[in-house]
């Protein structure tokens, strides 16, 4: 299977009504139908926002690039659950949950993310990107109230005080729209980034690489194994990881100074195949491409009223899978924020905070995917002893195996210290979708989320009755919905007793948690409580709130 062997779906093009003169103003436009802007678009429209998406292809992924991204962490599953496509990803996905580290031909480490999780969504599941774009447009269509524009171009911005104007090319002829707001997801290349000369940090590393898929006749264990220091590679790195449809990603480390159309050659790319498998291996090469990392920062993440999201904010090496899941985690962070101030439940302030905690989530993507590329591939003397002597401590010692940094697998940020948090040991953590028992059966903290909608969810663990009927006054005042845990009003039982294992809200407190499964705090109170929604909404604060 070459890269055209993959049948992508085909999308029409249909003439915008701008184009016959229409004077339209949308409330949202999201510019690009890749990972970050699809899911941005399904969550608008989850929460009843009518979106426009623009797009200048007809169809998903990128043409000639097969499978690009396909890891795809337990955060983002659980976001995808709430949307309503993680079924069929889980379905056609392969679900992973060992990690193993190897050395030459020994095995350093093995690592079972599922023991670490209470989640209920597994901690990895591999398909092709792809995949996932096309489950989110036929979600989009199924919501009904998003329009995707394909063969969209956008070519220009005009920003203006309260919306902005697109210059918009298309197949039939150039148009301009008006948004009251714009989301941009076009990518590294975006448009309106670099016609508005934002200031960017970016740096493009020396570090080569070659994907090779392939299908074996006979499949190894669907593992993910690194190997440090490959003798089938020269000495370099190699990533093999299973994914959908029987296809496995080999990803080769290759020599800085390597011509990238030489390595990619099927022939080249076939011999680094047997190398590694032997030379009577029987397989299929799928698709070959290579790429080289590079690190982009976007100063502000927000310009008047254009949000960047994804790699049009950031792009880091994707060492532990902290690239595409963390576009889908910005889309998370802002689409209740947005959605809040349009339906004028609160004010534009609020919508700092998503440039201040997802570029602080990016910060820290950069700063550890640099820290695994200079173990993979040491810039000085001292760093390759360095890393030999973790590699030879390593099959004698299991404390210098968590010295193996061959890629911090990726996990949710914690927003601790942010500005619209409140001040406890676990605010601003993001809550696992952990399960609990309803009056009619097992449900989970996401069920809970969807129903709450675009309010926040007070989780009342045991609350006495004064405190119960001061809670449910809140609903009325409030962007809130009230859910008691145990206690004679409990609608819900807590088993596991998760609520004070994972974020310590024991008997008798209330556990704020945001749409996005954030920790807003957890309240001692049920005034406290309304206090933690207020600020975490940009509400004006009561001088004196009663209390129970």
């Amino acid at each position: 299977m070459s890269a055209s062997r993959y049948e992508l779906p085909v999308y029409p093009f249909h003439r915008p009504a701008e184009l016959d003169g229409a004077q339209l103003r949308h409330p949202v436009v999201v510019i690009g139908a890749g990972l970050a802007g699809l899911t941005m678009a399904a969550d608008l429209s989850l929460r009843g926002i009518p979106v426009i998406v623009l797009d200048d292809d007809d169809t998903v992924g990128v043409r000639g690039a097969s499978s690009r991204g396909i890891c795809y962490a337990q955060r983002s599953l659980e976001i995808f659950d709430r949307l309503g496509i993680a079924g069929r990803i889980l379905e056609k996905g392969v679900t992973w949950s060992i990690a193993r580290t190897l050395s030459g031909r020994d095995t350093l480490y093995t690592l079972d993310l599922a023991r670490q999780s209470a989640s209920r969504m597994p901690p990895f599941v591999n398909i092709q990107q792809f995949y996932v774009e096309w489950y989110l447009v036929d979600r989009l269509a199924e919501l009904g109230n998003a329009e995707i524009r394909w063969k969209n171009r956008v070519t220009g911005i005009d920003c203006r005080a309260d919306h902005s104007v697109l210059t918009v090319d298309t197949p039939e002829g150039r148009y301009r729209m008006q948004a009251e707001w714009v989301i941009d997801a076009e990518g590294v290349h975006s448009t309106v980034r670099e016609s508005l000369g934002l200031p960017l940090d970016k740096e493009l590393g020396s570090d080569r690489w070659c994907i090779t898929d392939v299908r074996f006749r006979q499949d190894p264990a669907a593992e993910r194994w690194t190997w440090v220091d490959a003798p089938f590679n020269e000495g370099r790195a190699v990533w093999r990881h299973l994914m959908a449809d029987s296809v496995w990603r080999l990803d080769f480390q290759m020599d800085p100074d390597s011509d990238p159309k030489e390595v990619s050659r099927h022939e080249v790319a076939e011999q680094r195949v047997r190398a590694m498998l032997g030379p009577d291996a029987d397989f299929e090469i799928v698709w070959v491409g290579p790429y080289a990392y590079r690190t982009q920062l976007l100063k502000e993440f927000r310009h008047r009223r254009v949000f960047f999201i994804g790699d049009a904010a950031h792009v880091t090496s994707p060492f532990g899978a902290r690239g595409g899941n963390s576009g889908i985690q910005d889309a998370d962070n802002l689409a209740w924020k947005l959605a809040q101030v349009i339906n004028s439940r609160c004010n534009e302030n609020l919508l700092d905070s998503y440039c201040e905690e997802r570029r602080a989530a990016a910060e820290a993507n950069i700063r550890i995917t640099r820290r695994s590329g200079r173990f993979i591939r040491p810039q000085s003397r001292a760093e390759h002893v360095l890393r030999q002597a973790v590699l030879d401590l390593s099959r004698r010692f299991p404390f210098a195996q968590a010295l193996l940094n061959t890629g911090r697998l990726c996990t949710p940020h914690d927003y601790a210290g942010m500005s619209r948090l409140g001040t406890g040991a676990y605010a601003g953590r993001a809550m696992p979708d952990f399960t609990l028992q309803g009056k009619s059966g097992p449900t989970s903290l996401t069920a809970v989320l969807r129903e709450a909608g675009n309010r926040l969810l007070l989780l009342a663990n045991d609350t006495g009755p004064a405190a119960c009927r001061y809670l449910r006054t809140l609903e009325s005042e409030l962007p809130v919905r009230v859910a008691f845990v145990a206690g004679s009003e409990g609608e819900l039982q807590d088993p596991h007793d998760y609520l004070s294992a994972l974020v310590g809200a024991r008997a008798g407190q209330v556990a704020v948690i945001r749409p996005d499964s954030h920790l807003a705090g957890v309240a001692a109170d049920p005034g406290h409580a309304a206090s933690l929604v207020r600020h975490a909404l940009a509400f004006p604060t009561p001088s004196s709130p009663e209390t129970p």
